[in-house]
């Protein structure tokens, strides 16, 4: 927002008060900065951002973050980089002069709960996984993962792009998904969507 009056950072810890917390503009890049100490892991954020001419625009996410909110709040959490393993080879899939197989996911419409809710990320794992493999799929590529407000979108309309969907867990949940896709020998493709 190079050409703003105002960019703050607005969340459940400065009552949303845009006033609060106002970013520096570092005119070089055109990138507001700002770093707030004693905001706690679970906290709420957006950006408030008063445009040149003065309006308040509507709040937005992070499009940065690593957490958000499950719709229909669209707030962005702050969060702790999940914890990850060191990755070992994976199947056959991984060698260049073997045969790819990909299995295409939407993961929100391929099962669901008993009580019609979504599948959290262990489950996923528990049931996904061996169905992929025992079809002899060397890659599961996963229709947009990042977090988005609207179902219907299936995930091309996102708020935050490295924030896994609240939807089936935690980002820590997705990384260990992903951990376990590997551990099974199946590498994993994210399709990353900035934009429809």
């Amino acid at each position: 927002a190079p050409d703003a009056q105002r960019v703050s950072v607005v969340g459940d810890f400065n009552t949303w008060g845009g006033r609060r917390h106002p970013m520096r503009l570092r005119r070089e890049c055109g990138v507001w900065e700002i770093f707030i100490p004693g905001v706690d892991a679970g906290a709420c954020y957006k950006y408030e951002i008063r445009a040149r001419d003065g309006r308040i625009l509507p709040q937005k996410a992070d499009p940065y973050g690593f957490a958000a909110e499950l719709r229909p709040s669209t707030a962005s959490i702050v969060c702790a980089l999940p914890q990850t393993t060191s990755r070992r080879a994976t199947g056959a899939g991984s060698r260049l002069n073997t045969p790819v197989s990909i299995y295409e996911v939407h993961l929100g419409s391929w099962q669901r709960s008993d009580n019609g809710g979504f599948l959290d990320w262990n489950e996923l794992a528990r049931r996904l996984i061996p169905y992929v493999t025992d079809l002899g799929f060397t890659h599961l590529e996963l229709l947009p993962i990042s977090e988005h407000p609207f179902d219907g979108s299936w995930g091309y309309q996102p708020l935050g792009l490295y924030a896994p969907t609240a939807r089936f867990g935690s980002p820590q949940g997705f990384c260990d998904f992903v951990a376990a896709c590997h551990d099974a020998g199946l590498e994993v493709i994210v399709d990353w969507v900035p934009a429809h």
